[in-house]
């Protein structure tokens, strides 16, 4: 076959290939046509079209009652249900597997794929990438004492929480939550004084506070200066439990909760579990106090143990009442968690 043959012949089929789509009007014409009794060859000849493509509207009508497709929801997913399968295991039992990682099980296993179809996979199975939430660390003596304890306390009445005052330390940065404030502002505009944050070396310095509270409200709140050991704790007690005591009008009968920290422990019961912010109601108050804090902008550390006491003091006893009230809540997470951490 010579070479223009060919040619006609590639021209030919490339033609066939093209078919022409058909307008909606067009195609709602064959339909309205059809309804009115007409063979599909009449059709076909009346409006210029081939039989088989009249024949074809009118089946797709009869079927799905509409003359047009509709548009598909997206691109077909690149990896098949087993890799999906196999990508969904692996970040159920080690969630920080990174997308990279699971690019090369995938090439392992004979299918190539972006990081970007790998994500995009995830978030239609239902998952998101998240920052890690910071916990403390947990031994399984911590989490067999937790367990322990909510399942021993669950049910207590809250008149029984209401005798608590309970105790805690903190340390409160200089520049804590400022040091992450976003600002709104103009492009170029990013070192006018008003939208940058003041800093110095290693954060500016922190302080540590011993503080306590119970559901009637906050206790005294007093900065420790050096390093504390059981002496230095006791002290602390001396100067500052039972006025706050006296102050909230605990009445008789009320207890003084601190955790199993072995400065804490000397001579003193070993009932709460150490390591565990999430069961006491404090861990909340110092989180509004660093909010409060941060709204007043701290200039030394002198400055920011006298903001801190002023804070401390005016954080409403309503909300001291809703958090110990809350503790139920609390320890059913602890049990549903098995013991581990949870949001507090």
């Amino acid at each position: 076959m010579s070479t223009e043959a060919i040619n006609q012949s590639d021209s030919k089929l490339s033609t066939m290939a093209k078919t022409k789509e058909l307008s909606k009007d067009v195609r709602d014409k064959i339909v309205d046509l059809h309804k009115a009794g007409m063979c599909y060859k009449t059709i076909a000849k009346q409006l210029g079209e081939k039989v088989t493509t009249v024949g074809a509207i009118i089946r797709k009508w009869k079927k799905h009652k509409r003359t047009v497709n509709l548009p598909q929801p997206g691109a077909p997913c690149k990896i098949l249900p087993r890799g999906v399968a196999m990508i969904m295991r692996t970040v159920r039992n080690q969630p920080r597997t990174t997308r990279e990682d699971l690019v090369n099980d995938l090439k392992a296993a004979g299918t190539i794929v972006t990081k970007k179809t790998i994500g995009s996979t995830l978030r239609r199975e239902g998952l998101k990438s998240c920052s890690a939430r910071k916990v403390p660390l947990l031994k399984k003596a911590h989490i067999h004492t937790r367990l322990k304890f909510a399942n021993e306390h669950l049910n207590d009445s809250e008149d029984n929480w209401v005798k608590v005052l309970w105790s805690d330390e903190t340390k409160m940065e200089l520049f804590g939550i400022n040091s992450t404030r976003r600002v709104w502002r103009r492009r170029n505009a990013a070192y006018d004084p008003k939208n940058t944050i003041p800093t110095v070396k290693h954060g500016g310095g922190n302080i540590m506070l011993w503080g306590c509270s119970s559901a009637k409200g906050t206790g005294q709140l007093h900065r420790i200066k050096q390093k504390i050991d059981g002496a230095m704790y006791r002290q602390i007690l001396g100067e500052n439990l039972l006025p706050s005591a006296r102050t909230l009008k605990m009445g008789r009968g009320w207890v003084f909760q601190h955790d199993n920290d072995p400065k804490h422990t000397a001579k003193a019961t070993k009932e709460w579990p150490s390591q565990s912010p999430d069961l006491n109601p404090i861990e909340n108050l110092w989180r509004e106090l660093r909010v409060r804090v941060a709204k007043r902008q701290p200039r030394n550390l002198n400055d920011l143990e006298k903001i801190c006491k002023e804070e401390w003091d005016k954080i409403p006893p309503e909300m001291c009442a809703n958090l110990v009230a809350n503790r139920k809540k609390h320890r059913t997470s602890v049990i549903a968690n098995k013991g581990f951490a949870t949001k507090y």
